[in-house]
């Protein structure tokens, strides 16, 4: 069941969420459009950090999300996207005009069932539907710690990080591919993003400090970091594939 309250927690934090969130890497977007498409739907687009990669890939490309703030800023960064206000249980888009619907760390916010039969809606039959996460690379001691400060439960099946390689219902399951990546990021950046985390966002003063205090800790306590002040960060992002059927 979704969390109403971590799932607003973001309406209000657009710029800060397109400053310090990760993107994600072109080769991603490779994946989900191997070639150039009619049109293409990024769905919970956030401030369009996936969306971005869909602007030369499609001739119309449409980010739908439902944070106003978040809107603005995708808006100014891409004006030749349509950016619509919506959510994925109740797409603003015309039925199977779709080629293909990718959802960037977003899936696990939806009604499953109910954007599910949205997306297969507005996708046209065949067409592809591409979630993906951005998750810490286990090879990175220091980012994975931090990362269990700020999503203590997070586990295997997680699915703040994840999908299952089980069908959807009306789509077929093709694939996941698993792409590593990394980035140069500063120390305040680094610190920075855990702010823009959903468990940090409704966490009260107290909390917030704990986290924060935390997380510097780790990095005073890591050969890799202790006094740098920036480092190279390493990602992993999966990819799951499906195909509406």
């Amino acid at each position: 069941m979704v969390d109403e309250a971590l799932a607003r927690s973001f309406e209000g934090i657009g710029a800060d969420y397109d400053r310090y969130r990760p993107g994600f890497p072109s080769v991603a977007a490779d994946a989900i459009v191997p070639g150039h498409v009619g049109v293409a739907l990024d769905l919970g687009a956030g401030t369009g950090k996936f969306t971005e990669h869909l602007v030369d890939r499609a001739d119309r490309v449409i980010a739908v999300e439902p944070s106003a703030a978040m809107l603005e800023v995708l808006r100014e960064k891409l004006p030749t996207a349509e950016a619509l206000e919506g959510n994925a249980e109740q797409i603003p888009v015309e039925d199977a005009v779709v080629d293909v619907v990718a959802v960037a760390q977003a899936f696990h916010w939806f009604d499953r069932v109910r954007a599910c039969a949205e997306i297969a809606r507005v996708l046209r039959p065949g067409g592809t539907l591409g979630l993906l996460w951005n998750r810490s690379d286990p090879s990175c001691s220091w980012d994975t710690a931090a990362a269990r400060v700020i999503h203590p439960a997070v586990g295997d099946d997680d699915e703040t990080t994840g999908s299952t390689s089980e069908e959807l219902a009306g789509f077929r399951f093709e694939r996941l591919e698993t792409f590593h990546w990394s980035e140069p990021i500063t120390r305040d950046d680094y610190l920075a993003r855990w702010s823009t985390v959903s468990t940090f966002l409704v966490a009260p003063p107290s909390g917030k400090a704990a986290m924060t205090a935390a997380i510097e800790e780790i990095l005073e306590a890591d050969a890799a970091t202790r006094g740098l002040d920036g480092f190279e960060l390493p990602h992993l992002t999966d990819v799951y594939l499906y195909t509406r059927v």
